[in-house]
């Protein structure tokens, strides 16, 4: 019976294990036959623990675990202006050469209601005129194409080509067959050489030396045409991008001169203020040809806003001279409503 009663703590003594031997021979045999003795199953393997030497082992020191370095975060895209996205004024908004982009605004205008049609040009002695209605339809396409960016090496000098085209068609008169009355086609070079500066506020983004022909393609008495070279400021202040452009008309010869007064009503320059605001978008141009008693100019409100995905809603109203070539020297108001099909300046 003793035997017996000895063999689980002998059993224990084997399955202890060598790195536990030395501290089994430095314990008397009657520690061992105390903790046989012991009933209850947790208090007896304590006791073995505790003769055993295994509870006094030290604690495994612990090891100073650095965190791996943490991955680096890149940094949040930065956030460009209107004025950067249009003329690709930082590295970030640079997109390379020969990419079809808008240049002018991109409009469609399915009902545009003007006070007084121009009719004067298409009346002679056999016809009053076309006889044109207050309601018509306006569009409006402009593109633009870097043709080389880093000109003559120059890192802040980019070459541009643009072409817009503008439609007034006479959808609704069908009096007349509902022709277009007038289309306007100007090309465009712009040399576009970025600065960084302050002036009243206001950053100095770029200077745009640029070339402009611009005439409706039309002959005899209709044809109207001019040609320009200007320099254009561009300036920004949060989301308010401000836009100078004096011009200077290419002289023309008297028996080719087809408008030899259109400075006069168009003036030698233009102001451009455009403000963005979520993703509502409004613009004003004004024209002035600074002159008195017989000052005359214009006004263009623009406005753009979100309908559905990326198609916007707009709104143009329009007060003064020359909202076409054909109508230069023609004061109207005219208000029209449509879609925006791509942002331009």
């Amino acid at each position: 019976m003793l035997f017996t009663r000895h063999v689980p703590g002998i059993i224990l003594l084997a399955l202890s294990g060598i790195s536990l031997t030395g501290h089994a021979r430095a314990a008397s045999m009657a520690d061992w036959e105390g903790c046989s003795a012991i009933p209850a199953d947790a208090e007896r393997l304590a006791c073995y623990d505790r003769v055993s030497g295994r509870s006094q082992l030290e604690t495994v020191p612990q090891v100073e675990i650095k965190p791996a370095l943490a991955q680096a975060v890149p940094p949040e895209p930065k956030l460009l202006s209107a004025l950067s996205r249009h003329w690709e004024l930082d590295d970030e908004a640079k997109q390379g050469a020969f990419l079809f982009q808008p240049h002018r605004p991109n409009y469609f205008l399915p009902v545009k209601y003007s006070n007084a049609p121009n009719d004067t040009p298409f009346q002679n002695a056999f016809t009053p005129g076309l006889g044109l209605e207050n309601v018509e339809t306006e569009l409006q396409l402009s593109f633009k194409i870097k043709a080389m960016q880093g000109v003559f090496g120059h890192d802040n000098a980019d070459l541009w080509f643009g072409y817009t085209a503008t439609s007034f068609w006479q959808a609704y008169n069908r009096s007349i067959s509902s022709p277009f009355r007038e289309t306007n086609y100007e090309p465009e070079a712009m040399l576009v050489f970025r600065t960084n500066y302050e002036i009243a506020g206001f950053r100095g983004r770029f200077v745009n030396l640029g070339f402009s022909h611009q005439s409706n393609g039309r002959g005899e008495g209709l044809s109207r045409s001019w040609n320009r070279i200007y320099t254009q400021f561009g300036f920004e202040r949060g989301n308010l991008a401000l836009l100078i452009r004096p011009w200077y008309r290419i002289p023309e010869s008297t028996k080719a001169d087809d408008n030899p007064d259109i400075g006069k009503y168009m003036g030698h320059g233009d102001l451009l203020v455009v403000y963005s605001t979520g993703r509502n978008a409004y613009s004003l141009l004004l024209r002035n040809n600074f002159k008195s008693p017989d000052n005359r100019g214009a006004l263009k409100l623009n406005w753009s806003f979100p309908l559905i995905g990326r198609l916007k809603g707009y709104v143009q109203y329009f007060n003064g001279y020359g909202e076409s070539l054909i109508d230069y020297n023609h004061r109207q108001q005219s208000l029209g409503f449509g879609f925006s099909l791509a942002e331009g300046m």
